[in-house]
């Protein structure tokens, strides 16, 4: 069944609509800042994302190795020091400070389920992994096995990296410590992140529009929410922290004509968005 933007629109008085278009089309996220002096909000930048699967049941995970300067770089290491490390009895000796993520459940182009991990590494190591290809294997490489160990995982060794994505799910704030810790560390977001559904309309053939429904349960009022929306990125935050949601979608949307409506009754978020292409 197709959309009717019509109708969509017909749920909207001209009050509603200014407030929609105000408070929350295409608004900048503000920086959130910790209270704790042992620890700092970061957002890391998208960096590659690689696709791969668990065993022995064959389910796709993806890793998104993200970037940010706020994370120590690694000891200088060069590539004649790479391929020792490699070749050595023990090339897990050699440490890269990283942290890693929560599993979170995600949509991939295909519309079918996945699980993506967030694991962010220093940003100029990032750099230098991307020019060369046996840094970057070996970054995908201590990636695997550092999940594999904190989630009692067996990812595969054949490995994927996406060309056309950097990213995908959600991009949050993370807490790090700014004191020394672990190589390894658990991302804490500051915010909760909302349940949504992402429905695609009509649900065969080409898409027409991309809907969102996301739920905000104590959210009494769209005047404490700003959302951006993005080609294929859709950013929502509900002040003061009480939630914050950042995913990418296999969609291009058309940004100026998506409509966003809150049900404060349901206190669901309906954001509507004509697709461009897929």
């Amino acid at each position: 069944m197709m959309t009717d933007t019509s109708l969509l629109n017909s749920e909207l008085d001209l009050q509603q609509q200014e407030e929609l278009y105000q408070q929350l089309l295409l608004q900048t996220l503000g920086q959130i800042n910790s209270e704790s002096p042992d620890s700092k909000v970061i957002r890391p930048e998208p960096g590659m994302c690689v696709k791969t699967f668990s065993e022995p049941d064959k389910e796709k995970v993806f890793i998104n190795v993200c970037q940010s300067n706020s994370v120590p770089p690694p000891p200088e290491l060069s590539r004649e020091k790479l391929v020792e490390l490699l070749q050595s009895d023990d090339p897990s000796g050699f440490r890269v400070p990283m942290s890693l993520g929560e599993p979170h459940t995600e949509i991939d182009n295909s519309s079918q389920g996945c699980t993506a991990y967030d694991v962010v590494i220093n940003q100029d190591f990032f750099q230098k992994c991307q020019k060369d290809p046996l840094f970057q294997q070996f970054v995908i490489l201590v990636s695997v096995e550092g999940l594999e160990n904190k989630y009692n995982l067996e990812l595969s060794r054949e490995w994927k990296v996406l060309k056309n994505r950097k990213f995908l799910g959600s991009v949050s704030e993370q807490n790090i410590r700014t004191k020394s810790r672990p190589v390894i560390e658990e991302l804490q977001p500051p915010s909760p992140r909302p349940e949504f559904t992402l429905i695609v309309e009509p649900p065969a053939g080409d898409p027409e529009y991309l809907i969102a429904e996301i739920k905000l349960p104590g959210v009494g009022s769209s005047r404490s929410l700003v959302l951006d929306v993005g080609e294929d990125r859709l950013v929502l935050t509900a002040r003061p922290s009480l939630f914050h949601l950042d995913i990418f979608h296999p969609f291009l949307v058309d940004q100026e004509n998506s409509v966003a409506h809150y049900n404060s009754s349901t206190q669901i978020l309906t954001v509507t968005m004509p697709v461009v292409s897929s």
